[in-house]
């Protein structure tokens, strides 16, 4: 039983989500992942909507890129929340997907995170947040996933102090 329900527009999306995969995995939260075109499959994307409302799913996830209609036409089908991921694209570098999905009229909200990578962690980070309002663990999960961010902050300022400026960037250049 999915927690979390995840839709792209197209098969060629799917690497775009590493991010938000693995960000779910490193949480365990429970995922069913679909490629359905909004334009060409719309009965696909209706009926698999209502699978996961039935299957218990709790918040969708929806990437699309260019007029990135998907997270809009799938909140038109759910009263679920529903995430939208702006996919880049070649002619705006994804602010035209941005644009289209945060710029939904009034009465059918979908969150909208960043373009790109950022924006597919960010998605599982925010469908967790979600899930975390009912369920303790996942709370006690998020605090330890920003206390580990934290330190790792912390951990590389003592570095840098320890090292100087020069020899930090040096070894980030290194490690890229």
């Amino acid at each position: 039983m999915p927690e979390v329900g995840i839709i792209v527009g197209s098969d060629s999306d799917l690497p775009k989500l590493k991010g938000c995969v693995t960000t779910l995995d490193d949480f365990g939260v429970s995922y069913d992942v679909k490629a359905y075109s909004a334009h060409r499959t719309p009965h696909l994307v209706a009926e698999w909507i209502k699978n996961m409302e039935n299957d218990g799913a709790k918040v969708i996830i929806a990437a699309a890129g260019g007029a990135a209609h998907l997270p809009g036409v799938v909140a038109s089908h759910t009263i679920l929340p529903v995430i939208g991921i702006p996919v880049e694209t070649p002619i705006a570098g994804g602010l035209d997907s941005l644009l289209s999905i945060v710029q939904m009229p009034s009465g059918i909200p979908v969150a909208t995170v960043a373009v790109g990578k950022a924006g597919a962690t960010n998605a599982a980070l925010l469908a967790v947040s979600i899930l975390a309002a009912f369920n303790p663990a996942y709370q006690e999960k998020l605090r330890n996933y920003r206390r580990t961010m934290q330190k790792s902050i912390i951990e590389k300022n003592e570095t840098l102090s320890k090292q100087g400026i020069y020899q930090y960037i040096q070894a980030l250049e290194a490690n890229k």
